[in-house]
């Protein structure tokens, strides 16, 4: 009989997402912590995009926890699992959602944002073959506190034994159950609906379901994940075991794809981060969510980009912040301690040093000197700054939005301007100097004649 592929078969992804969350000692869901800029939720969700449909088991009253779900993946089912009794229990909770015409079901777990598309694909593969249950597995280098895989000669799982209700024998085992499986949609509702609670903890273990399929006979498999793929996120401190983890492949990607990281450990990024080619950033960079760095840019050190993108060839700091709607176009030059919101700086155009440019646009080939800033706010609304090409705006100026600076005006140093400049124009907006000669020797032996009480 010739064999169904997991792409021919109708798929569901159900996340457990209900559990409390206690260690964190956080207000916040667990799940809605981030790794990389992103929701473990929101990880996992991203991990089972090629499934066909979501289903999301939230704790009772975790509206929050809804919405983060639907917010990452709009067709998402919302299903409440008002009880915490256990994993069995959880994914019954959504029983609903694989009532009919579902192959392939795939339980996820949202404190585990690591894992990948490719690992859910294989547990898929494993159903493919025939098997009812699909079990994922990691060889753990502590095996303490984690369930333990126990197979027959094939190396079929035919149970997983929770730590607390393992034999010595068992417990010595080092391959551990990662929580994630996928079930015969066919099959699900009689392997689920006989688990009972006999156990230590007095809950209904999802695991239970190897157990029963082995002893009706259809068949199980085995899928190795590496252990640090399987990462579950209980408390701050493995929440940043799994940043780590993130970062590390994130900063591989961005040097597969052609960029140089000097100091790749120093070098954060997020998960969304377009990095292309013959890019350098220097150690130190932070890089948020929204990030686009065009071939050949430069990131120099201790800089910070969020909701940016930067041209090809263009250059950012040392020390320069590019903030959200910041773009830069080719060759465009932020230098250090500037920093850029909400605005356009064209091509070749360059804001050197200790500037701030917002809600602004600024024409190719522009100069904006030192100490500038483009006064865009009044306490209640922003006004927006217009440079055109060519213009030379003098260091230490304020301009005043909503102002429009024409193509190669100048801005004499110093000046506060608070009306339009045409194009080609000169415009000094500054108190005119006078010199007293003489005045600062006065000054000083008045003053020291009054400190000696003379």
């Amino acid at each position: 009989m010739e064999q169904v592929r997991p792409s021919d078969r109708r798929s569901l992804a159900i996340v457990l997402a209900a559990g409390e969350g206690t260690r964190m000692k956080s207000r916040r869901p667990k799940v809605l912590h981030e790794v990389a800029g992103r929701s473990m939720l929101g990880h996992v969700l991203a991990a089972a995009a090629a499934l066909d449909e979501i289903a999301v088991v939230i704790g009772a009253g975790k509206d929050d926890v809804a919405a983060e779900a639907r917010r990452q993946r709009p067709d998402a089912e919302i299903f409440v699992q008002e009880k915490q009794l256990g994993t069995a229990h959880a994914v019954l909770a959504a029983r609903e959602s694989f009532a009919t015409g579902i192959g392939d079901i795939v339980v996820l777990f949202a404190d585990t944002p690591l894992v990948r598309a490719e690992t859910i694909a294989a547990l898929r593969g494993g159903l493919a073959e025939g098997a009812a249950v699909a079990v994922l597995a990691f060889e753990a280098a502590d095996p303490h506190g984690y369930g333990r895989i126990l197979c027959d000669a094939d190396g079929h799982p035919v149970a997983i034994r929770e730590e607390k209700d393992a034999s010595e024998a068992e417990r010595a085992g080092r391959l551990c159950n990662a929580g994630l499986m996928a079930i015969a949609g066919a099959r699900a509702a009689e392997l689920l609906d006989g688990i009972d609670a006999e156990n230590a903890q007095k809950e209904y273990y999802l695991t239970d379901v190897v157990a029963r399929a082995a002893r009706a006979g259809l068949g199980t498999r085995l899928v190795l994940a590496a252990e640090e793929e399987v990462l579950g996120v209980n408390d701050r401190t493995q929440l940043a075991r799994a940043e780590s983890v993130a970062q590390e492949r994130l900063r591989r990607a961005a040097m597969l794809g052609g960029a140089t990281l000097i100091a790749p450990q120093t070098v954060f990024l997020s998960y969304d981060s377009r990095i292309g080619r013959d890019v350098t950033i220097e150690p130190g960079v932070v890089i948020g969510r929204g990030v686009e760095i065009a071939d050949g840019a430069t990131i120099h050190a201790y800089s910070h980009l969020e909701g940016a993108s930067v041209g090809e060839r263009a250059s950012v700091g040392p020390y320069g912040r590019l903030r959200p709607g910041a773009r830069l176009g080719a060759e465009a030059k932020v230098g250090n301690f500037v920093e850029i919101k909400g605005a356009d700086i064209g091509e070749g155009a360059k804001v050197n040093h200790l500037t701030y440019i917002g809600d602004a646009s600024i024409g190719a080939h522009s100069n904006i000197g030192a100490g500038v800033i483009t006064c865009n706010y009044d306490g209640f609304f922003k006004y927006r700054t217009i440079i055109g090409e060519n213009a030379f705006v003098g260091s230490n100026s304020a301009l005043v939005a909503p102002v429009a600076i024409g193509d190669g005006a100048y801005i004499g140093s110093g000046s506060v301007v608070t009306k339009d400049v045409a194009a080609d124009a000169l415009a000094v907006a500054r108190g005119r100097q006078v010199e007293k000669e003489g005045w600062a020797a006065s000054f000083r032996r008045i003053q020291k004649a009054k400190k000696s009480g003379a």
